[in-house]
């Protein structure tokens, strides 16, 4: 593979398996994950719900003709965590070191990349370039 083609890969994967990853903290109700929806005041159905989202939003990242879709619907929601982070929960949450703060920003940044990449394929920007 050239080089290219394996950065382009891992701009993919990358958010992909980590919005994969937290779906078993998520969809398990692991103390951490309740934690956070409490203080957000969205326990139990934010919790859930967006784990269904976040679930959606890692296959259409993935796949390579919605990969611009998954990665603004990336965008929105790992905007939407580093926010409450920020502003409700603290960059350290039950002494993760951060971890969550740091995984949400690699995420956001990988999708910012991934949307910015594919702009010519997004309907209502396409015209724009």
């Amino acid at each position: 593979m050239k080089t290219k083609s394996i950065v382009n890969a891992l701009l993919r994967i990358v958010p992909a398996v980590i919005l994969l990853q937290t779906l078993f903290f998520k969809f398990s109700a692991a103390p951490e994950s309740v934690y956070i929806f409490e203080q957000l005041g969205m326990e139990p159905w934010g919790r859930i719900g967006l784990g269904i989202i976040e679930l959606i939003v890692a296959v259409l990242i993935l796949v390579p003709k919605t990969t611009w879709l998954g990665a603004l619907l990336g965008v929105g929601i790992m905007l939407g965590a580093v926010l409450s982070h920020l502003t409700k929960l603290g960059i350290v949450v039950r002494n993760d070191g951060g971890s969550l703060f740091i995984l949400a920003l690699v995420t956001l940044l990988f999708c910012l990349i991934l949307a910015w990449q594919r702009r010519s394929n997004i309907p209502f920007v396409k015209n724009l370039f």
